[in-house]
């Protein structure tokens, strides 16, 4: 367990979780928000998902229970993952779903950087472009869950700082492809 004294941001803390996983020599780790959407009993389709196609990473997709979200959230959802999945040349349909099965030996050849609720699409588009499988399974929501602890104006405003640089980035599309 990594515990810390003062909150970094979830990718922060969440770089933290894999690196201590990865000292532990696992090969795979779990994440899920700690707000309260997430069912411990869908776990088995993500285990299901990764034996079958081999993708080192699985993401939770809410997207068929959309009405369950939140409006604002669920919004800012779908235009984020239209944005990311452009970029990505392929489907991501709940780009922003914190509930994921990631292979730890993948993960580890990332170069990750993003401290804050970014990091959800920094890792997709990380696994994307460096060619590791990624997939979707359907997962149920639990209404709205606890406390989100995203703050609409400066997540917003992180996210679209890191996505100037992300579609720049060696193998991005054009922006003029993805408007």
């Amino acid at each position: 367990m990594v515990r810390r004294e003062r909150n970094p941001g979830k990718g922060a803390s969440l770089r933290a979780g894999v690196a201590a996983a990865l000292a532990q020599h696992y090969t795979w780790v779990m994440t899920l928000d700690g707000d309260g959407q997430h069912r411990p009993e869908d776990i088995p389709a993500f285990l299901r998902c990764a034996e079958e196609t081999g993708a080192a990473l699985i993401v939770g997709n809410r997207m068929h229970q959309a009405e369950s979200i939140p409006w604002l959230r669920r919004r800012v959802n779908r235009w984020m993952s239209r944005r990311l999945s452009a970029c990505a040349g392929r489907a991501l349909p709940d780009s922003q779903c914190g509930y994921r099965l990631i292979n730890l030996k993948a993960w580890a050849e990332l170069v990750l950087e993003a401290n804050h609720f970014e990091i959800e699409s920094e890792v997709l588009l990380g696994f994307v472009r460096a060619g590791y499988g990624v997939e979707f399974v359907p997962i149920r929501v639990i209404g709205k869950g606890g406390q989100s602890h995203i703050h609409p104006l400066k997540d917003t405003w992180r996210w679209l700082r890191w996505w100037q640089r992300a579609r720049l980035a060696p193998n991005a599309v054009s922006w003029h492809e993805f408007k």
